[in-house]
């Protein structure tokens, strides 16, 4: 996998760009749509690589996808009871959204399906999202993972269901926040003879429940309890068509990029502005951040606008907090705002955060390295990770690992943008999975990066 040479940033900067299509939206609403009757339309831009796990999903479920052009799929859809059985393991790649949401069809079908991942993957838990599903009367099974007892990891096996060939109705209640595991809920509620009920400590992500929402499928929500109840829907999805809003998680590596460069002017694109994950642009507005909001229209449900940076006219970023629901909104922001961190005055800390261990790798030790790496301060906790910033002055060049997860490498590439000389991001191939045209934007608003493939070569 190449390495990424960043060489500290000599002028502002400048410029409006997009960025890529939000991949949480649309795995959700391939999923919904290969569940539809009718032809759905999905456009908005080529999302990450890890979407691709989920076309090949549908395809080896007898649905037909096709590209007609760069960054559209036409998806056309098989019903609630259409799918076929696949020929062989269902192949998720590193896509843990994938494997999680397919399940929950999946435990519904009448045939038996495996799942299986790329090594990062399956070291993922797998247990949280199988133990409901198996609650309401679904079969799944994993591997036992040694690390940690009662635990499972794919490959898994999903499947079939046994007379009477429903799902029942489910109460459950998530111990941690996990959007993933309510998405996959939902989705098996399509298939159930009752109500789906899922109540969280916090509200997560809500993607999967304007989708439905907008698809009027009979959903519901008071607080952290979200409600599909199965006796109010008609058994059929209608066709639907879908510009997915850009990843506001992609954007945030744009706008820290731009806090920490100074003079700096950058408008991130109609970006998707959903509240459950706008946590990283509260904790910005309390840092005194230079960010603006323009919100420009909606999109089956998501809020859609531009992000502006312009110079700040205050002292720069002071340090800030990210905990409890705060941190749950900014869940995959974190990378970022410690990078951000990095360059505020005091001590920024993220806290509650000890989902962070279970992504691609292990995040907070993975960032712990990264900004000790670039001269940094910083003390890593159980459940999060303390960063003194260094406001005054360039940090140190580095040479960081990326850990194959493409947000520690993003963040560190932002970071090189203010160190003394040039840093090296190693194996930052990865980047590909979340923002393939990552290096190309950096690059159209000024910053100097170099593709250096030698080593894998």
């Amino acid at each position: 996998m190449p390495d990424l040479i960043v060489h500290p940033a000599e002028r502002p900067l400048l410029g409006s760009v997009p960025v890529p299509a939000d991949r949480s939206i649309a795995h959700r609403a391939l999923l919904l749509a290969g569940l539809a009757t009718g032809r759905s339309r999905i456009g908005g831009g080529a999302p990450g690589g890890d979407l691709r796990p989920t076309v090949g999903a549908l395809r080896a479920l007898g649905v037909r996808v096709d590209e007609p052009s760069p960054g559209e799929l036409v998806v056309e859809g098989a019903g609630l009871s259409g799918l076929r059985a696949p020929d062989g393991p269902i192949d998720c790649g590193g896509s843990a959204a994938t494997m999680r949401l397919l399940a929950g069809i999946l435990v519904a079908q009448r045939f038996p399906a495996r799942l299986v991942g790329d090594a990062s993957l399956s070291r993922r838990p797998m247990e949280r999202v199988a133990r409901p599903l198996r609650l309401r009367g679904g079969r799944i099974e994993g591997q036992l993972d040694p690390r940690a007892v009662g635990e499972i990891t794919a490959p898994l096996d999903v499947g079939p269901l046994p007379e009477p060939h429903v799902l029942s109705s489910i109460e459950h209640e998530l111990p941690a926040p996990c959007e993933e595991v309510k998405s996959a809920l939902l989705l098996s509620g399509l298939f159930a003879d009752g109500p789906t009920f899922v109540r969280e400590p916090i509200v997560s992500r809500d993607h999967t429940e304007r989708l439905l929402t907008a698809l009027d499928v009979p959903i519901s929500s008071v607080g952290a309890m979200v409600c599909l109840d199965a006796l109010r829907f008609s058994g059929a999805l209608p066709a639907f068509d879908l510009d997915v809003p850009g990843d506001l998680s992609a954007a945030a590596f744009l706008v820290a990029a731009a806090q920490i460069v100074p003079g700096s002017r950058v408008t991130a694109r109609r970006v998707g502005l959903n509240p459950t994950r706008a946590g990283l642009l509260e904790v910005l507005r309390d840092m005194d951040g230079a960010v603006a909001v323009e919100v420009r229209g909606d999109a089956l449900g998501e809020p859609t606008g531009d992000l502006h940076v312009a110079p700040s006219a205050g002292a720069g970023l002071r340090a800030g907090r990210a905990g409890g629901e705060l941190a749950a909104r900014a869940i995959d922001d974190l990378p970022v705002l410690l990078a951000l961190g990095a360059r505020a005055r005091g001590v920024t800390e993220v806290f509650d955060a000890g989902e962070l261990r279970a992504q691609e790798t292990d995040r907070l030790a993975a960032m712990a390295s990264v900004l000790g790496a670039f001269g940094l301060r910083c003390e890593e906790r159980a459940d999060g990770l303390l960063v003194e910033g260094r406001p005054d002055g360039p940090l140190d060049a580095a040479d960081v690992d990326s850990f194959g997860d493409d947000r520690i490498a993003m963040a560190a590439a932002v970071l090189g943008l203010a160190a003394r000389g040039p840093t090296r991001v190693r194996d930052a191939g990865c980047i590909a999975t979340s923002f393939p045209l990552f290096v190309g934007t950096l690059r159209a608003l000024g910053a100097r990066i170099e593709v250096d493939s030698a080593r894998a070569a």
